[in-house]
């Protein structure tokens, strides 16, 4: 008897100062993200595991969410805790901290994101706050099908993590990722790695992206999941002798502002993996398809409204709050997004 699962998985959910702002409840101290996902949800809840990059931070609350590093200009981010519950509701069963805004707030705002995503009930992989929790590995059991999901990124945006806490942060190291590899072997049946890497607004993977991902696939990564160029990247199949293997170079941004003016930028996509194990056999990747996504940002009862829109499904069935141009935004989302990755879309 086979065992099959599906598993979804989203790029970059970020939390511009904008975003943040449209969430605010009006003559409230409270915000509500809800409404950002509320046409992705099914399909987000469908899934039998869904995975996300949470690039923000949970840090408590602040007057001004996103400032600047006074060192380097890149923008550091923070968010009110509200937004966990909603990406719980949403659906959301793992979110990846490992990226480089993770030190955004210092370690004690990386400790307190992952107290804030325990609370909502959201498992969490990449950053840690203790060198115990940085030996242990996320394994989801999902119909019986142990799933292994590690994650690193390529740096912290300048930011220092702890000399005496260096395990507090996965970082991109082909030592410790092999280590890691080779201590999940027998553990899961299916591992999926999740790399904040490659070059911002790049649509395609360096060559280095591409020997990394090789590199992980022959010790033992079933798929890998890119974020961080903030764009799509192309995917891929990678067949092997036993099994069906994944990579999708890059997600693109789940939930974004615009950024540097690029439409880009507000296209992403719901990712959606069959995974197949025979009673007997090896887990594989036997089905791949994807939803074109864009992020929304009209004026809705005389404020801004940020929401992530599946692409076909409001091209087929427009909503009258939508415009001419607005559609017409959605008709060249739906082209560049499925020219450049081909495969299925839905």
């Amino acid at each position: 008897m086979t065992t099959t699962i599906r598993i979804a998985a989203v790029g970059d959910i970020l939390m511009w100062g904008k975003q943040i702002a449209s969430a605010k409840r009006t003559g409230e101290s409270a915000y509500s993200f809800d409404e950002m996902f509320q046409h992705v949800a099914p399909y987000l809840r469908s899934a039998d595991l869904t995975i996300g990059n949470l690039e923000t931070t949970l840090s408590g609350r602040e007057t001004r969410y996103q400032r600047r590093n006074p060192r380097n200009g890149y923008p550091m981010f923070n968010c009110p805790d509200e937004l966990a519950p909603a990406l719980k509701k949403a659906g959301f069963d793992v979110l990846t901290t490992a990226n480089n805004h993770c030190m955004d707030r210092g370690a004690s705002g990386l400790k307190r994101t992952l107290n804030i995503l325990d609370k909502y009930g959201i498992s969490h992989t990449g950053t840690f706050r203790t060198a115990s929790e940085a030996q242990s590995f996320l394994i989801k059991e999902v119909k019986g099908v142990k799933v292994g999901i590690l994650a690193y990124t390529y740096g912290t945006n300048g930011i220092p993590v702890p000399s005496s806490s260096p395990w507090m942060v996965n970082r991109i190291r082909r030592k410790k990722m092999l280590a890691d590899l080779q201590a999940l072997r027998g553990k899961a049946d299916l591992v999926i790695v999740a790399l904040h890497f490659g070059k911002e607004f790049h649509r395609y993977p360096s060559d280095s992206q591409r020997s990394l991902v090789r590199f992980l696939m022959r010790n033992g990564a079933d798929v890998i999941l890119g974020a961080h160029p903030h764009v799509l990247q192309p995917m891929a199949v990678v067949r092997t002798p036993a099994k069906r293997k994944f990579v999708i170079y890059s997600l693109g941004n789940f939930i974004s502002d615009r950024m540097l003016g690029s439409l880009r930028s507000q296209s992403g996509v719901i990712l959606q993996l069959t995974i197949s194990k025979p009673a007997n056999g090896q887990a594989s990747v036997t089905g791949v398809h994807y939803i074109p996504t864009y992020t929304h940002k009209g004026l809705a009862k005389g404020r801004t409204m940020f929401r992530v829109l599946p692409v076909k499904k409001f091209l087929s069935n427009p909503n009258g709050t939508l415009g001419k141009g607005t559609l017409q935004t959605l008709r060249t989302v739906w082209r560049t997004t499925t020219s450049h990755l081909k495969g299925k879309p839905r």
